[in-house]
């Protein structure tokens, strides 16, 4: 594994940093990190505004082959985009369409569905979401119970999805579905691409504790789903969400994210004083601060690892779940730090007295999700073990 850069990657990074550097000028104000994406329609606007600006470029397909859209880069050069936004804070990247959707459809689709959907999602010009869980199927995503009839050309979907990020923003989704259910639990699944406009699919919302609307509920009732918009073959569809969760749990963005609040916090640190001194002379602050700044390196080189992986071809489940495990339970503690340092002024919400814009009165309450959100921490590291350090499989209650 190298970790250097060639000159020309580089030069790309500085590319990209020259680029978001600008474009962040015209963020909302009160911006905070990726938090009004969804949140608010003034950054829906900023994020599709940019996401077509990135489109325009071929900087959200890059690594793709050319006659979808891409630029058949290296996904290290890929990393390196990934890096530079995330450090910025800026949005302008369909996660579920870009990172998630694409390569498990280079990889799993027919090349209709490729030609159909891939194109868009290169130029952002349709937003996806993922109905994956279910009130009763969530960390055990195989015993989810929505069904898909075979109707003639057709698949007649009946169920109900929740945590649905985006949702209500959403264009299209992919989505898990039961097409077997005489099949042992993960054998009678299929994956279905899904037109949210479609007849049957009703949205509702799920707010959050701390007031925001991410997440939602997704009914489908009688949604007739062309059989041309399943993935792979009928009952195949774990194989292709296997993959499509290693996509999702591989990020480097959140590291860089985390950076950057890192230095934020730092910085707070040198200027602010107490009992007269800056909170940076307290020593035990300055070791909470060193030791922040080590595992932030140390998930970055996990991703750097499940990147030069990828490029190599390799599967990398169980080194897609370390990097996975390690950022979200990296954010929870780094949350808990911000708050920490910031004392009470970290409980107010978004205002002219929050220092860095209050971002850890909602971060505070947001991170614990981030440890079940893509599977729970107890999952992931089940899968390290079976998979990265072949241990026997739990047995089942």
């Amino acid at each position: 594994m190298d970790f250097k850069f060639t000159p020309e990657q580089e030069a790309l990074r500085k590319e990209f940093e020259d680029f978001f550097k600008e474009a962040m000028k015209e963020a909302p104000p009160g911006w905070v990190a990726g938090l009004e994406t969804m949140f608010s329609e003034e950054g829906w606007a900023f994020h599709r505004s940019l996401a077509r600006q990135l489109g325009k470029k071929g900087w959200l397909s890059r690594p793709w082959p050319k006659e979808y859209g891409g630029q058949a880069a290296s996904i290290i050069e890929q990393l390196i985009f990934n890096e530079v936004r995330g450090y910025y804070g800026a949005p302008g990247v369909d996660i579920f369409g870009v990172s998630m959707l694409a390569p498990t459809l280079l990889m799993w689709g027919t090349e209709e569905q490729k030609q159909q959907h891939l194109p868009p999602i290169a130029k952002a010009e349709i937003m996806w979401c993922q109905c994956w869980s279910e009130p009763n199927a969530g960390s055990d995503l195989a015993s989810l119970t929505t069904r898909a009839v075979k109707d003639g050309d057709e698949y007649v979907i009946n169920g109900q999805k929740t945590w649905t990020s985006g949702a209500h923003r959403a264009d299209w989704t992919f989505m898990l579905a039961r097409t077997d259910p005489e099949q042992p639990r993960h054998r009678g699944l299929s994956y279905f691409l899904v037109d949210m406009k479609t007849p049957g699919v009703t949205v509702r919302p799920l707010i959050s504790m701390e007031g925001s609307h991410l997440y939602n509920e997704v009914y489908f009732d009688d949604v007739r789903v062309p059989k041309q918009n399943m993935v792979a073959e009928e009952n195949r569809g774990w194989h292709v969400t296997l993959m499509t969760m290693n996509f999702e749990r591989s990020g480097v963005a959140g590291m860089m994210e985390a950076r950057r609040t890192l230095e934020e916090l730092v910085e707070f640190s040198k200027e602010t004083k107490r009992n007269g001194e800056p909170l940076a002379k307290d020593p035990f602050l300055r070791h909470r601060l060193a030791q922040m700044s080590i595992e932030i390196e140390v998930g970055r080189a996990l991703s750097y690892r499940v990147a030069w992986l990828q490029e190599k071809g390799e599967m990398a489940a169980a080194e897609a779940c370390a990097a996975k495990v390690y950022g979200s339970e990296l954010g929870q503690r780094l949350a808990d730090l911000g708050c920490q340092i910031m004392g009470l002024y970290g409980q107010v919400r978004r205002s002219k007295w929050a220092p860095l814009m209050g971002r850890f009165e909602s971060a505070y309450q947001l991170a614990p999700g981030m440890n079940i959100a893509a599977g729970t921490s107890e999952i992931m590291r089940n899968i390290i073990a079976i998979r990265g350090l072949e241990l026997p499989r739990e047995p089942r209650a």
